[in-house]
C-alpha cells in the first residue's frame, strides 16, 4: 500500500521509514498525521521486525506542522446541519483533535520494538515531538533541533513539553522551550538528546541501520522486555519498577532464548530467535 509521505520497507528485521517530501521539508501534512500511527502500528501488530528506523530525504529532517493546515483551519469541527456551534463542545472536539495528534506520536512509545531517528538537517517544531517519541536519536553534524512553537505564540502541545525534560538536562529543556532558538548537532550530543553524530546524511542513515540489524539480533523478546521496563521506569517509583520487572519476569522470563545465545556462543553462530507473536485481532 502506497502512503503519500513515506516510503516504507523491510531489510531482514529492520523496518525503514522514510519522510518522501523534501520540497516541502517533509513538513506534516493532515495525511503525514494518519499514515505514521498507520504504519508503525502494522509493523508492531505484525511482530516480523525487530527494530524501526525513522529517516528522511532532503536538505531538512522534518520542518514541522505544515503551513496550511494551520490556514484550512485545522481542528476546526465539521460543518453541516446538525453540528453544534455551542463553545463548549467546539473546545471539547478540539481537545480531542490534540489527543489524536498526541497518539500519532505516542505509537512509537508503544511499539514494541525500539525505533531510532536518524536526523539530517533541521527537526523544527512538531518534528522534536516525534523525535523524543523515539527510543534514541542520531544525527549528521549539521543538524539542529528547535521548539518552533513558542516562535509563533503557541504552547507546544503534541509531546515535546512532556518528554524533552526527560532526555536533556531540565534547564536545557526550559531555554529550547522559551527561547526557541536552535540547538547545534553538537551540543545536542554534548546534553545526550542524541547518541552519536555523523560527517553526512548517508553515513548518518548507514550508520543507524546497522545499529539497528545489531539490535534485531537480539532476542526480541528480550527487547520487549527492556523497552517496557525502561517507559515504565521513566515515569515509575524505583520501587515501583523493581516490582513491575519482577512481575513481568515471572511470566515472560523463559530459559529458551538464554540458551539459544549459550549455544549460538559455543558453536561460534549467530543465534537464532523466534519473532514476537503478532498483536491479536480476535478471540
Amino acid at each position: 500500500m502506497g502512503f503519500s509521505c513515506f516510503d516504507v520497507e523491510q531489510v531482514g528485521k529492520v523496518a525503514h521509514l522514510r519522510l518522501n517530501r523534501p520540497d516541502a521539508f517533509n513538513s506534516m501534512t493532515r495525511e503525514f498525521w494518519l499514515e505514521l500511527p498507520e504504519i508503525v502500528r502494522r509493523i508492531d501488530a505484525e511482530g516480523s521486525a525487530r527494530a524501526i528506523v525513522l529517516s528522511s530525504t532532503g536538505k531538512h529532517f522534518c520542518a514541522g506542522m505544515d503551513l496550511n493546515v494551520f490556514l484550512q483551519g485545522g481542528g476546526a469541527p465539521p460543518q453541516g446541519d446538525g453540528v453544534s456551534s455551542e463553545m463548549g463542545r467546539v473546545r471539547a472536539y478540539f481537545r480531542d483533535v490534540v489527543l489524536m495528534l498526541q497518539n500519532s506520536f505516542t505509537c512509537l512509545e508503544q511499539a514494541r520494538m525500539p525505533v531510532l531517528a536518524a536526523i539530517q538537517g533541521g527537526c523544527i517544531g512538531g518534528a522534536v515531538d516525534m523525535v523524543t517519541a523515539c527510543d534514541m536519536r542520531y544525527a549528521t553534524r549539521d543538524a539542529f533541533f528547535c521548539v518552533q512553537e513558542i516562535n509563533i505564540g503557541m504552547t507546544a502541545d503534541v509531546g515535546t513539553l512532556q518528554r524533552l525534560p526527560k532526555l536533556v538536562p531540565e534547564g536545557v529543556a526550559r531555554e529550547m522551550a522559551y527561547r526557541g532558538h536552535r540547538l547545534p548537532a553538537e551540543r545536542a550530543h554534548q546534553v545526550g538528546l542524541v547518541q552519536e553524530l555523523f560527517d553526512d546524511h548517508d553515513a548518518l542513515v548507514a550508520g543507524v541501520l546497522e545499529i539497528a540489524q545489531e539490535i534485531a539480533s537480539k532476542s526480541p523478546l528480550a527487547i520487549l522486555g527492556t523497552k517496557q521496563m525502561l517507559n515504565y521506569a521513566r515515569d515509575h517509583s524505583v520501587d515501583d519498577a523493581l516490582n513491575f520487572i519482577a512481575t513481568w519476569q515471572t511470566g515472560m522470563f523463559q530459559p529458551a532464548d538464554m540458551m539459544e545465545s549459550f549455544a549460538a556462543k559455543a558453536e561460534k553462530r549467530d543465534p537464532q530467535f523466534d519473532d514476537i507473536l503478532p498483536r491479536p485481532t480476535a478471540f
